[in-house]
């Protein structure tokens, strides 16, 4: 089996774009949380706070 790829550090640019037409492609909410519910996101000084519920949905707060 084929270890899966080490997660990009946190601070790491994201280049992520369709090649085809240049709109951005999506980010998998996986690839966000990295395991946890909770993330918090600092967006132009502020903080804002990402969350998983158990019903599989995800709440954006500031």
């Amino acid at each position: 089996m084929t270890p899966a790829p080490a997660p990009a550090p946190m601070n790491a640019p994201i280049d992520r774009e369709d090649q085809a037409t240049g709109a951005p492609a999506p980010i998998s909410s996986s690839e966000l949380l990295r395991g946890q519910r909770v993330i918090e996101i600092d967006h132009e000084g502020q903080r804002y706070r990402l969350q998983a519920t158990r019903q599989g949905k995800l709440i954006l707060t500031k």
